[in-house]
């Protein structure tokens, strides 16, 4: 089979082409594509473990805790104390991270609408889908 052909390397080149795209996007806000994702987390549901943020994300903790880290410098978020669990950390929005929320998501969501332009609603519906069912059948080998 043709390189070309392999889903893998569609996957990969569209992948480092919309990584690319959003960072270009995200510029302006001093935060990388990895930050915003945490923050779009953030803004749906605050207060959520470390842990959580990097099941979600499909990263490792350690690299989560740095990320935050830098997001806690910029002033976006702050981390307390699992008031059950000493050794986690609860992830909140600081008024800072909260109030960029608007400015952030309007180039955002402008970008997502020229990634999907010329698909309808149901052609980007179907590729979710095919690239979740994709995403499963690898996940655990």
């Amino acid at each position: 089979m043709e390189l070309e052909k392999y889903i893998g390397v569609i996957v990969h080149r569209a992948d480092l082409k919309l990584n690319n795209y959003y960072q270009k996007v995200v510029n302006p806000f001093d935060i990388t594509v990895d930050q915003w994702e945490i923050l779009v987390i953030l803004w749906e549901s605050e207060g959520i473990t470390q842990k959580d943020i990097a099941e979600r994300l499909y990263k490792d903790q350690t690299n989560i805790a740095r990320m935050l880290f830098k997001l806690e410098k910029k002033g976006f978020v702050h981390r307390v104390t699992h008031e059950t669990d000493r050794r986690s950390l609860r992830v909140y929005l600081t008024s800072k991270g909260r109030e960029i929320k608007d400015e952030i998501l309007a180039p955002s969501l402008e970008a997502y609408r020229k990634t999907i332009e010329g698909l309808t609603e149901e052609e980007v519906e179907t590729f979710r889908r095919l690239l979740s069912v994709i995403h499963n059948n690898v996940k655990d080998l």
